[in-house]
């Protein structure tokens, strides 16, 4: 390297060390709400192909029966994924009320 050339390191911030087994709850509650969204995400979009699917079953008489599995197991999907973000919800209320 070059005299007068010296590397930055921006948005590199110094953190005061955590003593160990001490939760930077702020930081687990975000995780949480960042869970519980994708849990909903899941949730709508599972939603949506049950519904899709069920369409297609009455549009195409044929393969009925095959578009009725899939829409089941996307109802299914639909409620676990549900289950899930309502999970993260507490698990987020819990983080809050610990910070």
């Amino acid at each position: 390297m070059s005299e007068g050339h010296h590397h930055h390191h921006h948005g590199h911030r110094h953190h005061k060390e955590k003593p160990a087994g001490e939760t930077d709850y702020k930081k687990e509650e975000k995780h949480h709400k960042h869970k519980e969204s994708v849990g909903k995400l899941g949730a709508v979009a599972a939603g949506a192909f049950a519904l899709h699917e069920k369409h297609k079953a009455k549009k195409d008489p044929e393969h009925a029966h095959s578009h009725k599995i899939k829409e089941e197991i996307a109802a299914a999907v639909a409620v676990g994924a549900g289950g899930y973000a309502l999970h993260e919800h507490h698990k987020k209320k819990e983080a809050k009320k610990k910070y």
